[in-house]
């Protein structure tokens, strides 16, 4: 027989309930909740309506009439150079290449501008940036001793070169020049070449050939007589790329070789 609860008895079960996180009595009956009825949807406010204007027209496309042609404008300053002092001032203020703004120096040239043979690389490097001058670092060392094998130095009395390369600003982490870059540049290697008018040039690696012969591949085109601005020229393998490939020294003193023969015809 079951006993009726007391009041104190009722009133801390539902002290214990309250307690235990109740907060809502349940009835007599079970809910479905499932089966509740869904609240309906709040309707969405209306949209305001659209002023009476004009959509803006968008703002027009300025193009400047004037905006100099980076290659233009090397022409223009190669031109207007009348002596290598000229020229070398001319790119110093060259500002439309962005090579200029990550490099240290302005490489120049090396070696005796009146000499009969000018060598021309590709770009500085670390050790050229920081020192300004052309083939300084171990690829230098190399074409130095490569050079003096033939009776020829940059600082030989009797069988002088120059050297220049066809960036005189170091690209980021030695990559190779842009077409971009080369054709920005090309005017003051052309006006270099004619102020210095040597009797032969010797171009090293495939920049130097994509930038004057206007094609590249390096391996076919080495020890073949080639001709720039109405000089002879000879492709050879960058110093560089004998460092990292040993055997190839050998196609590189025939080369050598076939330079000083023709020296003495030219």
């Amino acid at each position: 027989m079951d006993r009726m609860m007391d009041v104190h008895t009722a009133t801390a079960l539902l002290a214990w309930q309250i307690e235990m996180g109740a907060d809502e009595p349940i009835g007599d009956q079970p809910v479905n909740r499932y089966a509740a009825p869904q609240a309906a949807p709040r309707p969405a406010a209306a949209a305001a309506p659209a002023p009476d204007v004009a959509p803006a027209a968008p703002d027009p496309v300025v193009i400047d009439p004037v905006a100099p042609d980076p290659v233009a404008e090397a022409r223009a300053r190669a031109a207007g150079a009348a002596d290598l002092g000229a020229l070398k001032a001319a790119l110093a203020t060259y500002d439309y290449c962005d090579l200029k703004k990550g490099a240290r120096n302005l490489v120049f040239a090396d070696g005796d501008p009146k000499a009969r043979v000018m060598l021309i690389g590709e770009a500085p490097g670390r050790d050229e940036d920081i020192e300004g001058r052309p083939f300084v670092g171990r690829a230098g060392q190399l074409l130095d001793r490569m050079l003096a094998a033939i009776g020829m130095g940059r600082d030989s009395p009797t069988a002088p070169v120059y050297i220049t390369n066809i960036l005189p600003w170091r690209p980021p982490q030695n990559r190779d020049p842009s077409p971009d870059e080369i054709a920005m540049l090309l005017p003051f290697v052309e006006r270099h070449i004619a102020l210095v008018d040597p009797a032969l040039i010797v171009l090293m690696g495939n920049t130097p050939c994509a930038a004057l012969l206007g094609r590249r591949g390096i391996t076919g085109m080495r020890g073949k007589w080639q001709t720039v601005l109405n000089r002879p020229a000879m492709p050879m393998f960058h110093p560089a790329y004998l460092l990292r490939t040993p055997h190839a020294k050998r196609e590189a003193w025939a080369d050598l070789l076939a330079i000083q023969a023709r020296l003495r015809e030219v």
